[in-house]
């Protein structure tokens, strides 16, 4: 059955961290107020990318989901990301979202060792026996470098309880046919960049980083797409992506965490986690001219 209360279009939340590494609390709840009462975004994608998930350690992981459900409560739909190579980790991280009052738990495939797909389906369905939640596969092959193709994502979808997937892919072909044959699954773009031409593909909704700091224009994008008005939409796509190319040129991380400093009034930097590199003096001017130019 399609979850259509999941549909709609996420944060994937960006977390800022403290010179020693360890979550900025006062700033992360900032972030989430941003994101629900500026962006006016439909929920939160709480675990993933841009939260530098992969750089945690298991009890700072169950301290985002914790300040997240704490802040959000019920005013938006809240997805916890809590895949990983360790499956055990992941099932016990989807329990303890699942206990929490997550709506739902989204799993990275696992990565770093050669996993043939058998052992990505017995994956999934490890965690889906365990947890008593619904779950959306999260496909980021450019970085993980597992490939999902349709008879694997048909094999997934029939796992109790797999209800969709977060496609962070450029393989147009491949979403066209996902979304023809498997219509009562969810799929969410997860390439801010690509969001027009994913909404025509009639994609039920998106994950991004960006939307953090460019909501409005992600949800005018959704919604044009949505009713038919292409050209309207890809004008906005057309300054969105500006924005990207500018964010990417000067690096992600360093530029979004600071217009959403500087979006949030928090007087303390929003430090990344170690070993990504912290900001330059240089970037940091860089991502100043980026904020007035297209957010501020």
């Amino acid at each position: 059955m399609l979850r259509e209360d999941l549909k709609g279009l996420y944060s994937a939340l960006l977390v800022p961290y403290n010179e020693d590494g360890s979550v900025n609390e006062e700033g992360l709840r900032k972030i989430i107020r941003h994101v629900i009462d500026k962006m006016e975004l439909d929920g939160l994608y709480v675990g993933g990318s841009t939260g530098e998930n992969f750089l945690l350690d298991k009890e700072t992981k169950k301290q985002i989901f914790d300040i997240a459900k704490d802040e959000t409560g019920d005013a938006v739909k809240l997805i916890a990301q809590v895949g990983s190579p360790n499956v055990y980790e992941a099932i016990e991280l989807g329990q303890y979202a699942t206990e929490l009052g997550y709506d739902a738990i989204s799993a990275v495939t696992p990565f770093y060792y050669k996993f043939s797909f058998k052992e990505v389906k017995q994956y999934y369905k490890d965690i889906t026996d365990a947890v008593d939640n619904d779950l959306i596969v999260y496909s980021i092959p450019v970085l993980t470098g597992v490939e999902i193709g349709l008879d694997d994502f048909g094999e997934l979808f029939e796992l109790d309880r797999v209800v969709g997937v977060k496609f962070t892919a450029a393989d147009f072909f491949l979403l066209e046919r996902l979304r023809k044959k498997f219509p009562e699954h969810l799929i969410f773009s997860g390439f801010d960049e690509m969001l027009l031409p994913t909404v025509v593909n009639k994609v039920d909704g998106a994950i991004g980083s960006t939307y953090n700091a460019n909501g409005p224009r992600s949800k005018q994008i959704f919604e044009l797409a949505k009713e038919g008005k292409v050209e309207e939409a890809l004008e906005i796509q057309n300054v969105t992506n500006d924005f990207i190319s500018a964010v990417l040129e000067n690096g992600l991380y360093p530029t979004l965490k600071y217009i959403l400093q500087q979006e949030t009034g928090s007087e303390e930097r929003f430090y990344a986690r170690k070993p990504m590199a912290q900001s330059t003096d240089a970037q940091l001017e860089r991502a100043q001219e980026i904020y007035e130019k297209y957010i501020k």
